[in-house]
């Protein structure tokens, strides 16, 4: 059964699910309706949102290269974390990027997961969150595609350029899930990845 989460809401992903080893994280999001513009007004371009997975060691980002899990380095180096690719308009039903993380097999070194989501090129493009609705980020067991838990990200974004989502950490041998949903004017992603270093 799902459980839905409220903003900064733990949850514990392996405690009442025996065997779990490896979880999808969706992702989803809509482009919010445009306002009524004049008639030779050019047609805004989609907003283009890109997940990332960034993960920590003892709670900071050893090696910026090869620790962040993005469009452009799919896979990590351990083969634990994998971004199944990038959706460069959000349109659709359902996820709109799914990251893969294997649990089970993650190496100890690392403590945490944080999943973020920042738009491409938001400055050039004056593009921000508040131009998103029906955000989200939910959890599933990849056995059987089961919704674990979700968290519906609802408030207002208006001029925020990337959004911290979620974290999947490790807690006294269990992994677990905050819903955080920090919203941040970071240009992209390498000024949020800095955060975390």
């Amino acid at each position: 059964m799902s459980v839905s989460l409220q903003k900064g809401q733990k949850v514990s992903l392996s405690k009442d699910n025996a065997g779990l080893a490896k979880v999808i994280v969706g992702l989803g999001w809509d482009e919010a309706k445009p306002a009524k513009r004049g008639f030779f007004a050019p047609k805004p371009q989609p907003v283009d949102c890109d997940a990332s997975a960034i993960m920590l060691t003892n709670g900071k980002l050893a090696s910026p290269r090869e620790d962040v899990v993005y469009f452009n380095n799919l896979k990590h180096k351990t083969g634990t974390v994998q971004h199944m690719g990038d959706n460069l308009t959000g349109a659709g039903e359902g996820d709109d990027e799914q990251i893969m993380i294997d649990l089970a097999s993650v190496p100890q070194q690392y403590d945490k997961i944080v999943v973020v989501v920042t738009i491409y090129q938001a400055v050039q493009r004056k593009q921000h969150f508040g131009m998103i609705e029906n955000a989200f980020i939910r959890i599933m067991d990849a056995r059987n595609n089961t919704e674990l838990c979700k968290y519906n990200l609802s408030e207002n974004y208006d001029n925020m350029t990337a959004m911290i989502f979620g974290e999947i950490y490790r807690n006294n041998g269990e992994w677990k899930f905050n819903a955080v949903g920090q919203a941040t004017t970071d240009p992209g992603l390498g000024e949020l990845v800095n955060r975390f270093i």
